[in-house]
């Protein structure tokens, strides 16, 4: 699946925004070895070496675009082509961070279980995922591929899989971790004309822009912008008011 560093980046504060809650109750005061995973561009990376300077950070991500992006911003830093369906760490981390990056896996809580039994004893997993899927940018998304000559490319497009905080207690708890989760509903309030689909097309679209040709991606992105007016219109002041929801995990790995 392809990304553009600049269409993520659009909406760089309120993504880095849950990046940073994430980091912020990570349990480690001075981890050795921390993996980024699904680093992107690098803005949660920075988040990363900021909070620990003296750690060894890499971050992985399995878009070459996304990593030359993160190279540039964070010269310094160490980064690495992965795909943490199958990405395995040759040293036991003390920390692996994935925000908004494992509702991308086939079976984020396989993924999830595989990466906490990878950690080094006293280790955490840190993991922040979207759960708009069930909302209306994300079904009006699913309802603009049906709608069009466009419908037989997209039949069958990747669709991210919706796992419950109760699903990930479960499956983290039944291999000894002590668990934090909680979730997060952000009011973000965006400017400019069709910002919510602006906002998705740096992410959940980009598996549907795959498989359009230029004129065909033009004429889909019409039809979903016009229902997605509908469903966020604009306040008076012009702004959009775009609730986003968010599911944030950290699994520890108990010592002995």
């Amino acid at each position: 699946m392809s990304w553009d560093p600049s269409l993520y980046l659009k909406f760089s504060d309120e993504r880095t925004r849950a990046a940073a809650d994430l980091l912020a109750r990570a349990p480690l005061s001075a981890p050795e070895r921390v993996v980024d995973l699904g680093c992107g561009p690098g803005n949660s990376t920075a988040l990363i070496v900021s909070r620990y300077p003296k750690a060894d950070v890499l971050g992985i991500d399995a878009s070459q675009d996304m990593l030359a992006k993160a190279r540039q911003n964070l010269p310094n830093a160490r980064f690495e082509f992965g795909d943490f369906e199958t990405w395995s760490p040759r040293q036991a981390p003390d920390l692996i961070y994935a925000n908004a990056a494992l509702h991308w896996a086939r079976d984020p809580l396989a993924v999830s279980a595989r990466l906490f039994q990878s950690l080094a004893r006293g280790g955490a997993l840190a993991l922040q995922t979207p759960q708009n899927f069930d909302k209306p940018s994300h079904i009006e998304m699913r309802a603009a591929a049906a709608d069009g000559p466009w419908a037989g490319k997209l039949d069958g497009v990747f669709q991210p899989r919706l796992c419950e905080a109760s699903a990930y207690a479960r499956a983290l708890a039944a291999l000894g971790a002590r668990l934090d989760i909680w979730s997060t509903a952000y009011l973000h309030i965006l400017e400019g004309s069709d910002p919510v689909l602006k906002w998705i097309s740096g992410s959940a679209l980009r598996p549907y822009f795959d498989r359009l040709e230029a004129q065909e991606r033009l004429d889909f992105e019409a039809n979903l912008a016009a229902r997605l007016r509908k469903a966020y219109p604009p306040e008076p002041d012009g702004r959009t008011l775009f609730p986003f929801h968010r599911l944030f995990v950290v699994a520890t790995r108990l010592e002995g």
